[in-house]
């Protein structure tokens, strides 16, 4: 039998929406544990340099992160990272979640599960395909890549990855434009080791003996295809919400994100919503925090009334 534990509430999530509501439930003297499907941190990890965090100008995603993280230790909330959960049960008054060692329950629950990143669609799937500059840029050095997305972080990872030493980065976009700041798109293309392709899908990949050699790529303007030789291929193409454990049991968007009342509650009593798995026109570390803050001290109001 599994070991039972007794808490006042659950986070799910340790990202800095999870760890803030850790922070803050600590300080109003629940006992809280965050339950992380990975490491603590969520995809603020993978951020080369944050420089829109109060307090910081410039700071490393991961860094920060790891900062938040010994806020939650100082405060002795306990912390399971690595935790799969096989089940998750909303509806009582109890809320339970069972994790292939143990079974934890509360009569609150903070979800802040976030989202996951858009996987690249093609016909042909090798191990050269990444979604983390941060984790699995270093081994191309001296190499050519590709960068599928042209928002921000497609930009900023494509400059990551050419300051790790990447010899050529190719970024595409299916749309007519790129979405990035114009600063970053100028600094990329401005090094000289950067091209870039707009109305351009990649249509599949090309590996030889277990590597990637190519990409193939198709203007879908003029119906244009091509093969792109790169070593390896990073995608930036959004994320989607992480909700799998409860899409059957809350309201949800068509979107598949909470839609959380002002105060962070959702469609069942003592269940709470925080950070990018809200409906939410914005989303930023900043916003993530702020709904960790107002979860928390919600959750607290919540189990007093009880």
């Amino acid at each position: 039998m599994k070991p039972q534990y007794h808490y006042d509430c659950l986070i799910l999530g340790g990202g800095p929406a999870g760890m803030t509501a850790a922070i803050y439930a600590a300080r109003a003297k629940l006992s809280a544990i965050v339950l992380e499907s990975n490491i603590t941190g969520g995809l603020v990890n993978s951020t080369y340099i944050v420089e829109n965090f109060p307090s910081y100008p410039s700071i490393h995603g991961m860094e920060l992160m790891e900062r938040m993280r010994e806020h939650v230790d100082a405060l002795g909330v306990p912390v399971e990272e690595i935790c799969a959960l096989e089940r998750l049960d909303l509806a009582g008054e109890e809320k339970v979640a069972v994790s292939d060692e143990a079974v934890y329950r509360a009569p609150a629950i903070i979800l802040a599960t976030g989202r996951r990143p858009v996987p690249l669609q093609t016909p042909t799937e090798c191990d050269q395909v990444h979604h983390c500059a941060i984790c699995d840029g270093a081994p191309y050095a001296g190499k050519r890549v590709l960068v599928a997305g042209g928002g921000n972080s497609a930009f900023d990872e494509s400059l990551y990855l050419l300051s790790l030493g990447v010899a050529h980065v190719t970024i595409v976009e299916v749309m007519p434009r790129f979405f990035a700041a114009a600063a970053t798109q100028e600094a990329l293309f401005a090094s000289g080791k950067a091209e870039g392709h707009t109305e351009t899908r990649v249509v599949d990949l090309e590996v030889t003996n277990g590597r990637l050699t190519a990409a193939l790529l198709e203007n879908t303007a003029t119906g244009r295809t091509w093969r792109e030789p790169v070593d390896g291929v990073f995608v930036f193409l959004g994320q989607n919400p992480n909700n799998a454990l409860f899409t059957d049991q809350i309201e949800l968007t068509a979107a598949g994100y909470v839609p959380a009342k002002p105060d962070l509650s959702t469609s069942l009593p003592g269940v709470f919503a925080a950070g990018d798995i809200v409906d939410k026109p914005f989303r930023q570390i900043t916003t993530a925090v702020a709904d960790g803050t107002v979860a928390a001290l919600s959750a607290e109001r919540y189990l007093r009334g009880r």
